[in-house]
Parts: structure tokens; sequence; C-alpha cells
């Protein structure tokens, strides 16, 4: 009682006013200014610990994307990042098993990119739910998914309105969100509800080959239908703990993307030539109406050719997040 460990009751406040000669009002009054007083330090402690993590996060990504208000002010700061991620702490993004479920003891992923990571996700989430899209229709994606295979020969002023708007009409909610540092999420792939689907990437990889070949690996994990779950595909092959078999639904989305871009036996026949050449790649490029970034990004990650070599027909796209 006399460090604290213990809240007066009434029965026990009034055998303290008896047996010390004063009045209950006394004891209550003292009770409640101690734990009041000890509410305060707690909160306070809190706020301190909080204020950890929101130095970790970069809060101008917020302010640029339109969905906090600007402020000096670290307490409001908090607040404003407690409001957008629906917490009551700002604790729960340090957790592993939150929505970035990393495995433990891996020395390569610190708080920093826990914290980060779990941010990332949550507004994905986030813009995700509040995008208006049509009731999901995997066989229009399905069938639509040839005419944005020959998007990758276009511009992002041209392709991109299209593409939201068949994306929009199957279903499937496409929030294309800034890199953020110490995420290290590319994409990610999460049913909200039975009629919606969240599929969402990071704008950092830009050359055509990069984008084109993370949108269709995040198609294909659409199509997978893996409900309740998050899928992320992340920047390091760190590990993440899931109830899925992570490693072959991966493997599944790698093989589709590379096989959907460019078709396997076409290319098969492709390498047989052995001409690597930029006007053999430029003329099997266009006979396969596919953009030769792609094939020299393919050519490049298979090691036949250098990456030093021809990556003036890798173009880079210039567009932002902001763009989507």
């Amino acid at each position: 009682m006399i460090n604290g460990k213990i809240d007066l009751d009434g029965k026990l406040i009034a055998g303290l006013a008896l047996v010390l000669g004063t009045s209950e009002s006394v004891w209550k009054n003292l009770n409640d200014k101690y734990f009041e007083i000890k509410s305060q330090i707690e909160k306070q402690n809190q706020l301190e610990d909080e204020k950890t993590i929101q130095r970790q996060l970069d809060y101008k990504y917020w302010t640029n994307l339109g969905v906090l208000q600007p402020t000096n002010n670290a307490e409001q700061k908090i607040s404003e990042l407690r409001k957008f991620f629906y917490v009551s702490s700002l604790k729960v993004l340090e957790n592993r098993d939150f929505l970035v479920q990393y495995k433990t003891a891996i020395p390569e992923i610190t708080d920093k990119n826990v914290i980060n990571s779990n941010a990332w996700v949550q507004t994905a989430l986030n813009m995700g739910e509040i995008e208006d899209v049509a009731p999901i229709n995997l066989e229009t994606l399905k069938k639509m998914l040839p005419e944005i295979r020959k998007m990758t020969l276009e511009t992002p002023d041209v392709f991109v309105p299209k593409l939201k708007q068949i994306l929009k009409e199957s279903g499937v909610a496409f929030v294309v969100l800034p890199n953020l540092i110490n995420c290290g999420i590319n994409g990610a792939v999460k049913w909200l509800g039975k009629d919606k689907v969240l599929l969402a990437m990071n704008d950092r990889s830009k050359y055509t080959d990069i984008f084109w070949f993370a949108f269709f690996h995040e198609i294909k994990h659409v199509f997978q239908q893996k409900k309740g779950h998050i899928i992320l595909s992340i920047e390091k092959d760190v590990g993440l703990k899931s109830a899925l078999d992570l490693e072959t639904l991966e493997k599944d989305a790698d093989e589709f993307a590379k096989n959907y871009l460019i078709d396997k036996i076409q290319y098969n026949e492709f390498l047989t030539k052995g001409d690597f050449s930029k006007k053999a790649i430029e003329e099997f490029s266009q006979d396969n109406q596919i953009n030769p970034g792609i094939v020299v990004g393919q050519l490049q990650r298979e090691k036949y050719i250098p990456v030093t070599r021809l990556n003036n027909l890798r173009h880079k796209y210039n567009f932002s997040a902001y763009n989507f």
C-alpha cells in the first residue's frame, strides 16, 4: 500500500480513517491523486517512446501524399500518425507480427525497417480502401491482360490512364506509392473484402523492364486469390513468416511475369540463335510487340549479356507515384 502497489478500496479507506483518526475523504483524495499522477507519468513515458518511433518515420512522406497536416510539433505529428494508421500508439509499428511479419533474429532487418515497412503497408491499405472500383471480376482482368501488355510500348502519359481504368473496372484498387526510406517493400496484394483487391507498388524502379515485371508479378498474386492474407514482395530475401507457402507463390509469380511478357517458346528460339546484338533484340521485340528494354532486362538477369550492355534500350519512365 505504501509503495502504491494496490488501490485503496472503500473498505480499506474506512479502516485507515478509523485507525488514524482522519476523514475518509482525505484518503480517497490521496488515492485518486496518486493514480492520476501515475497515469500522467505512464502517458509521458509512452509519449517519449512514440517520439523515438516518430523520428524514424519521414513525416514529409505523408504530408506530400496529402494525408497528414504539416507540423513541426512532435506531439502533433504523433497524433496525426496515430489517426492515419488507426492505432492508439505508434509502438504497434515496432511489432514484427503486425502487418509485415518478419522472421525473428534476422540481423539485416532493424527496428527502423520494421517500423517503416508496417507504415508503408498500412498506407497502401488505407489508400486502397478509399479507391472506388467495380466489384472484382477476374475474368475481365484476364481478358484485358493482352491489352495491358501492349502498354509496354507506350509512354506513361498514354498508358497510365488506361491501366487505371482497366484495373478499376476489374475490381482492383491500384495504388502506387512513393518509395519510403528504410522500407524495403516493393509491392503488396491484399483482398479488401470479397469484392475488391488491393494491388500496391512503389515507384522506385522506373526502368521499363523492372516496372512491368513487378506489375505482372503482382497481377499473378491477385489471381492466386489468397484471401485473408497480405502477400508482400520484398527487396531483400530475408524471409517472412506466413501461413502461406510464400516461396512457391513468389516463384509462380516470377514465372508468370517472365513468360507473359515474353512468350517462352519464342524466347527460347531467340536464345538458341545466340545473337544478342542491338539489332537482333530490336527485331525480336518488334516481332513480339514488346518493349525492347524488357528483353534486355531479362537477358541481363539471366546473364546472357552483362548488366552494362544495351542499357540505352532500357528506358527509364519519367513519372512518380503522384501520376497514378
